[in-house]
């Protein structure tokens, strides 16, 4: 599979010790399989005046399936929210994790969930707002040996 990070430098060698902790997944290198999306997050840099570019990975997904632990969200449910609330409070279930794949939560699901965050809407409300959201798509890799042995650098192009 082919994968995609937007960034403001050329990253050959991604390390999981230049990223944040309270993200969607925590802590790890985040890629994804849509391209555009990948090109949209290097607006943030443009804005600033910075350079942007698209870096592109190659990954055999199934290898890391056998021998890894990967955690996929099929859509924005229940155990997806609590996960991404978790993560972004500081928990570190998702060390449990050497890969967590599923929906990002950008700022049109982030505004139904900082809702339920602050008590405004109640749980089901919340899901039931997600449901209508089309899932983007993020994979984090967790473990530093499972890009080191497996996300297979292939190019970077100014965007």
């Amino acid at each position: 599979m082919i994968l995609y990070h937007g960034s403001y430098c050329h990253i050959d060698k991604p390390h999981i010790s230049f990223s944040r902790e309270d993200l969607d997944f925590a802590r790890g290198f985040y890629v994804t399989v849509i391209q555009e999306q990948a090109i949209n997050w290097t607006n943030r840099f443009k804005r600033r005046e910075h350079k942007a570019y698209l870096n592109i990975y190659s990954l055999q997904l199934e290898d890391i399936n056998n021998r890894y632990k990967v955690k996929e969200f099929l859509s924005y449910d229940m155990e997806w929210l609590d996960f991404i609330l978790d993560s972004r409070n500081g928990s570190k279930d998702y060390l449990k994790y050497d890969v967590i794949i599923g929906g990002i939560a950008d700022d049109k699901v982030y505004n139904t969930i900082e809702l339920y965050q602050d008590n405004l809407i109640d749980k089901e409300e919340a899901l039931k707002r997600l449901k209508y959201y089309k899932p983007n798509h993020q994979m984090c890799i967790v473990n530093q040996e499972v890009i080191d042995k497996y996300l297979k650098y292939e190019d970077s192009k100014e965007v």
